[in-house]
């Protein structure tokens, strides 16, 4: 190798951190990756570019983006300030889209997979980022056709910040859980009530983020990752919740798109209750030790939902998860009636003590249907009217 073609020193590399931009504390911000399906047989279909041209003529709240690939679109809120602002925006955004889709003989679905798409298929949106990622993982990319909810919720400071994202470390598996709706994978019942996640594990910089508690810390450990060359900014990090900067906020990562915008907003409404609870009581000091048990958590909530075990990390103490969900509400309502997201915890409280989620309703319309595409064309009814 001559020295021309030698790599740059890892000091070449170092890209600054930028500042921890000021929010208000416990602001929402939520955003939603969907399925585009035809409706002939009701797999995927590309219509990414059609949809946004025809999304960009009406003056709606937030936005409409594409993502990974052409049978994607993301959705995003501006600044909310409760559950109930969340779903006053999602609302008129997922009309619109209906609309839009019915002139493109298309049609919307929530969910975490498309239940039987075939990856090989897909193409990548024409976008610089996505051909710069499909270059460098390959296939991947194209199995990145899956669908996620992010909860964006604004921090007081970014010390704060890092507290609030290690502390909502311990609730990942309720996330999951709550919002698991992925049970079927290229044709097949995954036994996992959210199989999408495991798409994620896939990629080098996915997992969680590194305990540090305070913003030095943190701009150290960016400052030794861009060194490496393998990260250049914070949009590399794939971690089930990252911090976001300049948005001042901490970003949650591991929902599973629901079916409806109503329970998208009802999950947002449980991550802004615990918000709630962890800045006014600060109730316990997350440590290293909490991960020990942390992708056992995860793993559980990802196969089982629900019906998973839950082990505390602070007591070691095994119990059912729905047993913990149920006992988390509990401590949050006072929290969550302050900001007004009493309905939306009595929503998904009532689920629990059914053990329903999106991936049961899945599997019951399977079991009665016997027929995928009709499932997903169910699914998108029920997009458009979550009372079907």
């Amino acid at each position: 190798m001559s020295i021309a073609n030698l790599p740059k020193r890892p000091g070449d590399r170092s890209v600054a951190l930028e500042p921890f931009n000021k929010s208000e504390a416990l602001s929402l911000g939520v955003e939603l990756e969907l399925q585009l399906v035809n409706t002939n047989d009701y797999d995927l279909a590309p219509y990414a570019e059609d949809m946004l041209r025809l999304m960009a003529q009406t003056p709606l709240p937030g936005s409409v983006v594409p993502e990974m690939t052409s049978s994607m679109i993301e959705i995003s809120t501006d600044i909310c300030h409760s559950a109930q602002d969340v779903i006053d925006q999602l609302t008129p955004i997922r009309d619109a889209l209906v609309k839009n889709a019915d002139k493109l003989n298309i049609a919307v679905v929530g969910g975490g997979t498309h239940a039987f798409q075939q990856w090989h298929e897909r193409r990548i949106y024409d976008k610089p980022r996505f051909r710069e990622l499909s270059e460098l993982y390959g296939y991947l990319s194209k199995q990145f056709t899956i669908f996620g909810q992010h909860v964006h919720i604004g921090c007081p400071d970014a010390d704060a910040a890092l507290l609030m994202l290690h502390r909502m470390s311990r609730y990942i598996p309720h996330f999951i859980a709550l919002s698991a709706s992925s049970p079927y994978v290229q044709g097949q019942d995954t036994q996992f009530d959210s199989a999408r996640l495991n798409s994620v594990f896939a990629f080098p910089l996915s997992g969680r983020a590194p305990f540090t508690l305070s913003w030095r810390e943190f701009e150290a450990y960016f400052a030794k990752m861009t060194r490496t060359g393998v990260v250049r900014s914070m949009k590399d990090f794939y971690w089930d919740i990252r911090p976001k900067p300049e948005f001042g906020t901490i970003e949650i990562r591991v929902f599973d798109t629901p079916l409806t915008v109503e329970r998208a907003a009802a999950l947002a409404g449980y991550v802004q209750s615990l918000g709630a609870w962890f800045l006014q009581e600060q109730p316990f000091t997350p440590t290293e030790d909490d991960y020990l048990v942390y992708t056992y958590n995860r793993f559980q909530a990802c196969r089982f939902g629900l019906d998973a075990v839950y082990v505390d990390p602070a007591t070691g103490e095994h119990m059912p998860l729905r047993e913990h969900i149920l006992m988390t509400m509990t401590q949050l309502e006072w929290h969550s009636e302050a900001i007004n997201a009493t309905s939306s915890i009595a929503q998904l409280r009532t689920d629990v003590e059914a053990s329903r989620n999106d991936a049961r309703w899945l599997r019951e319309k399977q079991a009665k249907e016997n027929l995928l595409a009709e499932v997903v064309r169910q699914a998108a009814l029920r997009f458009r009217n979550p009372t079907k």
